[in-house]
């Protein structure tokens, strides 16, 4: 299934139904009268999160959505049915924009949550509505409310407790699938990691969930590289695992560099708890690796791990400690 974390769709709630101007008037009845029923209302327009999606890929070939109309009124006294509401269905983790992309409706965090994003307008009333004591044969009935209709954005943000960041080639997929149970593309050249990858990492008899990321490059607040397009999948992060190659020397400037990019991005990621991690610990001798964490260290705050993804050596160590940190133990 192709991942998509953005769409832009229409959505229009249903009309209220008419009232209908009606007199019954039948052989040998003596009461006649108005007997002109109300017209139904229109359908809704509900959003719902359910946890069996992950992308919004059935927006990118519907993009326009619209509630039934309520049924007119009749004769008889008969009120109209109500037009059935039509519910759009996200993963969750979605957020629902506004038009201008910037004023947030709702964010659909917990699985089985619903929102009304549109009322349905409301039935017109017949003229038996309208009898009275001083006004025995009326002759009004009135039209449905016209529905609501607009343009939103669907926003997909993964919802995961730890988020890898990094250079492309840091070794984060191979990080991700050597402590879980994913299996992202893994190769010898950048950009392997296209799309945000999750998977579910189990440690001390719980689990917490780990995001890879494509990979940030220099300007990527500019639009190099693939920019700033899946960064926003780390906003819902508790902490960011921030992977760099030791093999590739230059360590502190690579780490900086991603730095610059997190501060430009804004929306807080600079300021979000950070654990770093030097991979591929084995293309390089002690020497030159405790002089590169001591490097770091002048910088970093917290503390600095070296493992080797590849080999899978010093990632229980590093695992056990995000997994307190995560979770605030």
């Amino acid at each position: 299934m192709k991942f998509l974390d953005e769409a832009k769709v229409f959505i229009k709630s249903g009309d209220g139904g008419n009232g209908c101007l009606s007199f019954r008037h039948e052989k040998f009845l003596e009461f006649g009268g108005p007997n002109g029923g109300n017209g139904g209302r229109g359908g809704d327009i509900f959003v719902e999160a359910i946890s069996n999606l992950n992308t919004l890929i059935d927006y990118r070939y519907q993009q326009h959505f619209r509630a039934k109309k309520g049924q007119n009124g009749m004769g008889s006294s008969m009120t109209g049915a109500n037009g059935d509401s039509l519910t759009l269905k996200v993963p969750v983790g979605t957020q629902v924009l506004e038009e201008d992309k910037e004023s947030v409706i709702c964010d659909m965090v917990t699985e089985g949550q619903m929102v009304c994003l549109l009322h349905g307008g409301k039935g017109g009333y017949g003229n038996e509505f309208y009898k009275s004591s001083t006004n025995r044969a009326p002759r009004r009935a009135d039209a449905g409310q016209a529905g609501s209709e607009k343009w939103i954005w669907l926003q997909l943000k993964l919802i995961a407790d730890v988020g890898l960041v990094g250079l492309p080639n840091a070794g984060k997929s191979t990080i991700l699938q050597a402590v879980s149970r994913a299996n992202p593309k893994i190769a010898d050249y950048e950009f392997t990691t296209l799309i945000p990858q999750l998977g579910v990492v189990r440690c001390l008899g719980g689990e917490f969930v780990l995001a890879d990321l494509p990979g940030l490059i220099s300007e990527a607040s500019q639009g190099r590289g693939l920019g700033y397009k899946f960064l926003r999948h780390t906003e819902r992060c508790a902490i960011l695992l921030h992977v760099v190659d030791v093999s590739k020397g230059s360590v502190l400037q690579a780490y900086m560099m991603i730095r610059e990019e997190l501060e430009a991005y804004g929306h807080g990621l600079a300021q979000k708890p950070e654990v770093v991690v030097l991979n591929k610990k084995e293309l390089v001798s002690e020497k030159c690796l405790k002089e590169e964490i001591a490097a770091l260290q002048r910088k970093v705050q917290g503390p600095v791990f070296a493992v080797s993804a590849l080999l899978r050596d010093s990632l229980s160590e590093l695992v056990k400690y995000i997994y307190t940190v995560a979770k605030g133990l």
